[in-house]
Formats: C-alpha cells, sequence, structure tokens
C-alpha cells in the first residue's frame, strides 16, 4: 500500500456537531406559533438535538422507522431533523397544505410511527388521527399545553420529552448509505409518490450548494428561508447552514409580505429563498412601507418561474440579486442556479439581465440533457427546446417503496419539463410538458406569456393555458388576477404582446378571475384553470 486517508461516512450528525462546536454562539431566531420570539444558539441546538435524539430512544423507535413532521420553519422543527436523522431514524415532513385524504394516504403509506406537530395543526391531527394506521406517538411541539392534553390526551409535549434525554448522549455511526429524510410530490393528479433522501446524497447537496457558483453561503450570511421545511427540506437550508455556520432567521407561520419584511429589517437579514408568489407580498410590502430593505442583498426564486418584473424590482429598486434556481423534490431538490461566469462581465445591463432570467447551470455532480420525443439527445445551443432530463448523485433512482426505476433505460430521471440548454449549461424552463400550449402543430410557451402579462401593473398574477379551438386545436389565452385597487381592461393586457412574442403567439383572450388556484407548494393548478376556461374561444363564438 502506498499510503491511505482516512474514511468517515458522510453523516447529517456532521453537521450539527461542526456548528455547535466552531459555530456556537451565532444565532438562530425563530418565530413561534404564537407570535413570540425566540433567540438560540447553534451550540444550544447542538445540544438540544442531541438529547431529543436520546428521548427519542425511550419511545421504542427502531433504526430506519419513519418520524413525520407537520410543523412550520422554527428552531424546535430543526431541533428535530438533526435529532431524527443523527439518530438513524428518517425524517417525514409533511406538507400540511395537502387535502386531508393525501394527507392520511402519505402518512401511511410512509408507516410514520410518530409525528411532531405545531399546534397550528391541532385540528389536522384530531380529524385525521382515526385513519393514522401506523402512528404511535403524537408529540405536541411545546411546553404542556391543557386544550392540546383536553383534545388529544395521548399527546406527549417535546419539552417534556427532551428533558428525559441524555445529555451526553453520542451519535451513532452508522454507513452513509443509510435513509435521512423523506419528502412526498405534491403532483396535481394521482397520489403523491415518496422520495427517499440519504445521508450520502444529502451530505453532497448541502456541500454542492453552498459552493459560490450555487447559492454561495457562507457564515457571514444571516439567512431567511422562507421555504417550508416540509417544501424539499427547505431546499437543504437548514442544513448548509449548519455546514456553514450561517445565522438562520426561521419566520414560524408569518408568510405575509408585511411579516417577513419584519424579520428583513429587525434582524438583518441578507440572504432570502421562497417561492415567488411569496416575493409578490414582499414587494407589495416594502412599497407599501417605504422600506428599502437595505440588508436583503441576494434572494433566490425557485419553485416556479420568476418573472423578468419581479427582478428586475429587486435589483433596481432595492439593490437585491437575484439567484434564479431549479429543482424538484426528486432531486434534492437543486438542479441548477443562475450565476454568471467570469467571461460575462463585460456584458451590457440589458444582456446580463436577459440571461439572468433563466434557471441557471448546474452545479457539480448534476448533469442535464435535453431529448426529443424519441429519446435522442438534443444539442445544447440555446436554441433546441425538449424533454428536460437529469441525474446525479442526489437525483432519485426509486421512488419509496416501490420496485420500479424512475428513470429511463439508460439512467436519466425526466423531469416534465421543456427546455432549452446553451454552451454554457445555461438552462431555461420552457414549459411543463404538461401545460406547453400547442397550436397548429407549434409549440407555444405559457411561461413566456405569463411573464409579458404580469409586467403589467395591474396584475397581480396570471396564468397563460390553452383553450380549444376549432381550427388551430389549442390557442393560447391569459387568466389574470387584477391587482389590488386596479382595473385593468383585455385590450391593454394584449397590448403588451406586441412586438415581445411572434404574432401567431398572442394570445386570442385574456379573462379575470378572483384567485387561480395554487397547488400545496405554491404552483399554479393549470389543469383547474384548463376545466373552467378550456372552453372560453368556442363560447365566445356562440
Amino acid at each position: 500500500m502506498l499510503g491511505a486517508m482516512m474514511h468517515k461516512d458522510l453523516l447529517i450528525s456532521d453537521l450539527i456537531v461542526h456548528a455547535g462546536k466552531y459555530h456556537a454562539d451565532t444565532e438562530i431566531v425563530s418565530r413561534e406559533t404564537t407570535g413570540d420570539m425566540n433567540t438560540t444558539t447553534w451550540s444550544a441546538v447542538a445540544s438540544s438535538s442531541r438529547q431529543l435524539a436520546s428521548a427519542l430512544g425511550t419511545l421504542g423507535l427502531d433504526h430506519g422507522d419513519r418520524v413525520a413532521t407537520l410543523a412550520w420553519n422554527n428552531h424546535r422543527h430543526l431541533k428535530i431533523w438533526f435529532a431524527v436523522s443523527g439518530s438513524g431514524l428518517v425524517c417525514h415532513t409533511l406538507n400540511p397544505r395537502l387535502p386531508p385524504e393525501q394527507f392520511i394516504f402519505i402518512c401511511n403509506d410512509a408507516a410514520d410511527k410518530a409525528i411532531f406537530f405545531d399546534k397550528t395543526f391541532m385540528p389536522l391531527i384530531t380529524g385525521t388521527k382515526a385513519h393514522l394506521k401506523t402512528i404511535e406517538h403524537f408529540i405536541f411541539m411545546g411546553p404542556r399545553d391543557e386544550e392540546v392534553a383536553a383534545a388529544l390526551p395521548e399527546a406527549i409535549f417535546f419539552d417534556e420529552l427532551i428533558e428525559k434525554g441524555d445529555a451526553d448522549y453520542d451519535w451513532p455511526q452508522f454507513s452513509e448509505n443509510t435513509p435521512c429524510s423523506l419528502c412526498y410530490t405534491s403532483g396535481t393528479t394521482g397520489n403523491p409518490k415518496g422520495v427517499l433522501y440519504y445521508h450520502r446524497s444529502t451530505m453532497l447537496h448541502t456541500l454542492a450548494i453552498s459552493l459560490p457558483d450555487a447559492l454561495s453561503l457562507s457564515s457571514r450570511e444571516t439567512i431567511l428561508p422562507v421555504v417550508p421545511m416540509f417544501h424539499a427540506n427547505a431546499w437543504g437550508i437548514p442544513y448548509a447552514a449548519a455546514m456553514t455556520g450561517a445565522k438562520l432567521v426561521m419566520p414560524g407561520p408569518g408568510l405575509d409580505g408585511d411579516s417577513l419584511l419584519q424579520l428583513i429589517d429587525d434582524y438583518g437579514v441578507s440572504l432570502a429563498l421562497g417561492v415567488p408568489t411569496i416575493w409578490m407580498m414582499l414587494l407589495a410590502s416594502a412599497a407599501k412601507s417605504g422600506s428599502k430593505m437595505e440588508s436583503l442583498k441576494r434572494n433566490v426564486i425557485g419553485g416556479s418561474a420568476a418573472a423578468p418584473s419581479m427582478i428586475a424590482a429587486f435589483r433596481d429598486e432595492y439593490d437585491c440579486d437575484t439567484i434564479h434556481a431549479w429543482g424538484m423534490t426528486e432531486t434534492s431538490p437543486l438542479g441548477s442556479a443562475n450565476v454568471p461566469k467570469g467571461k460575462h462581465d463585460d456584458l451590457d445591463a440589458d444582456t446580463l439581465a436577459a440571461l439572468r432570467l433563466g434557471q441557471g447551470r448546474p452545479p457539480f455532480g448534476i448533469d442535464l440533457r435535453i431529448v426529443d420525443d424519441e429519446g435522442n439527445p438534443l444539442p445544447h445551443d440555446g436554441e433546441a427546446q425538449g424533454a428536460l432530463q437529469v441525474r446525479g448523485h442526489w437525483v432519485v433512482e426509486t421512488y419509496f417503496g416501490k420496485d420500479q426505476s424512475a428513470t429511463t433505460e439508460d439512467g436519466w430521471f425526466d423531469t416534465g419539463d421543456v427546455s432549452t440548454i446553451d454552451a454554457d449549461g445555461y438552462m431555461v424552463i420552457r414549459d411543463r410538458t404538461k401545460d406547453i400550449i400547442k397550436s397548429g402543430g407549434e409549440w407555444i410557451s405559457s411561461v413566456d406569456l405569463e411573464n409579458i402579462a404580469v409586467s403589467h401593473p395591474g396584475v397581480a398574477m396570471a396564468a397563460a393555458i390553452g383553450a380549444v379551438h376549432p381550427k388551430w386545436d389549442e390557442r393560447p389565452i391569459v387568466v389574470a388576477v387584477k391587482a389590488e385597487g386596479a382595473d385593468p381592461k383585455e385590450d391593454d393586457i394584449l397590448a403588451l404582446f406586441d412586438g415581445k412574442v411572434a404574432k401567431w403567439q398572442i394570445p386570442d383572450a385574456v379573462v379575470f378571475t378572483d384567485a387561480i388556484p395554487l397547488n400545496a407548494t405554491g404552483k399554479m393548478l393549470k389543469n383547474q384553470l384548463r376545466e373552467q376556461f378550456g372552453n372560453l374561444l368556442i363560447e365566445r363564438e356562440e
């Protein structure tokens, strides 16, 4: 043997040990369900996580058992994450926004043995408890609460449970190829599917998203993860914050614009992450209050495409750089991030702004390709459009409990997106495969049409869908929600498209509605819009 390097399995517990040891006094601020603010430190979170892990051992849970959480982003949820995964159990984050029947299905499909819950979700717990077949322990995330005890006599209280744990508990050592967490997709059709993350895949993902060409995280950041911990593991931010020693500001249930603005200004948030609907509310609140959000230097937009007008507003009005990112539950979730290369430094402002509108390029560990209808790879020339496929160190291979592979025959995962990729790897989502509008045999991007529609100041939200047409099969229409106090007309919106898209791509109609339905992660439910407005053009002809 010429020599050897030390080997140590990559485990989630290593993150919290590091944060507690080398970033001991860095603060973790969180809003409680009561609205009160709590401030703790990485040292205290590390100690409490270890003690909670020990206490979980008193509940008869076995290695690999699933432990569910039904909770907001707060300090107790953070401690649960490290305690559960670090002790060899699987942390299963549940989305409270799902319909009750899907919530029940997911709990039973995962065979959860215990569930932690915030008080907000007491009605969901008591309303579904009789249908939860495998859950043996219901743990309320707080001190003893008589209202909870009366409604759920068997409830265990977090603050009492943790006191039973051993403060000197040693994190167990096991293979890095051990499951650590479980998230379910939030598809619009059929039952959600579980994606089981491993310690190894999660640790590699954590390293990758922290890199400068991804999210560029460090101990100098104060991070506000608005994206919930139940949405694709908050995009990995709690793990990465522990790895880098960043300060966390956790919003709890307060996800409205005014509440987020207060946290940004009061705690000097430098980086915030969330979906476009969140940022629309934040921008409205900042404009109303006059705040310039001076501490906010960067924000990350993911979950669905961000309108150019939104990116421009953050840049021009608040001096905040927007990182447009892409990913999905099946990719842990980061698949790409839009950070310019050095060669782009000399680009003029308009060209650079256009580059930043796409979803960016993959970090090391992820590979992307686009294919045609027959599965043949298409060129990365920025022009060819095809089905986006991905493979890498933190991409799903099989769904939880399923034997059938989730990948193509040659080992790629089909994302359901239609994209272009250029020679530098910059990827642009043109549409979802199921949402792209097919008119006269040609494709029209609903994303492009939506971005133009929401550039009108009187439009709060817009969705472009294909409506039935007797000659062209489908023609695009825009379903729009008016901004508060505004009253734009159909012709006002249609006039925006002139010169921005080819004439045959201009929508045939604009219809206004009070609200656009969203799924559990804030994405527009276009299938419901197609059911409601899909015959609009035919009806107008009658």
